[in-house]
């Protein structure tokens, strides 16, 4: 019987790193829903059987659905408005508290702008690398920086942040409006882009499909 050669092993290795991507991400995305809901249903379960007297699988679930969206429904009021902003402030003033809430608030407030999918936030900054000029993925994150120390920033400037590719981490430039061009792009598809480094499939058809506009930052 002939040994497996090279060629032969290369060909079964690209196959089955071709299985491996397609069930990855459904495997790692599946386990994180399944994770949060089992999350859900062991707390909120145990509330309600100390409650109601009849339980079901999935009513912790359905549980916790209802208590967010009542939340959500109840801050629409002024009254629970200001509860609130008074609970956000004895929070903040706790230190440590304060440091994990704040960015824990902040990195949800990103995401709900990247979920809008508002095209003028995703901009391309030009940097000079050497003789040749080459253009980084940023997103805008600030526009008024009227409650930000007196020259952290100048008239008409702007925060963009530049995400690291592979890496929880990047850099926030403060740049002139004028300096950046902003991409008709989706934020989730060009964060999804920056992070892999430009090899999401999903985030290059995106960019082939809506070309960079030939306007500024407005």
């Amino acid at each position: 019987m002939a040994k497996p050669g090279a060629e032969d092993m290369r060909y079964f290795s690209k196959i089955f790193l071709k299985g491996l991507a397609a069930v990855l991400p459904v495997t790692i995305t599946l386990y994180l829903i399944f994770w949060l809901a089992d999350l859900a249903e062991s707390f909120f379960g145990a509330l309600i059987g100390t409650v109601l007297p009849i339980y079901f699988p999935g009513l912790g679930i359905l549980l916790a659905i209802a208590t967010v969206f009542g939340i959500g429904f109840l801050l629409q009021a002024y009254l629970v408005q200001r509860i609130f902003q008074w609970g956000e402030r004895v929070l903040q003033s706790i230190p440590l508290v304060k440091t994990i809430y704040s960015s824990v608030q902040d990195l949800m407030d990103f995401v709900s702008r990247s979920s809008a999918g508002n095209a003028n936030q995703v901009v391309m900054v030009q940097v000079n690398v050497g003789d040749t000029k080459a253009r980084l993925l940023g997103f805008v994150t600030r526009e008024d920086f009227e409650n930000l120390p007196e020259g952290m920033a100048n008239q008409g400037d702007i925060a963009v942040y530049m995400p690291m590719s592979y890496q929880i981490g990047g850099y926030t430039l403060i740049l002139p409006r004028e300096s950046v061009q902003a991409i008709d792009m989706p934020m989730d598809e060009a964060m999804r882009f920056a992070v892999t480094a430009g090899m999401s499939t999903t985030a290059a058809k995106s960019a082939m499909q809506n070309p960079v506009s030939e306007k500024k930052h407005r």
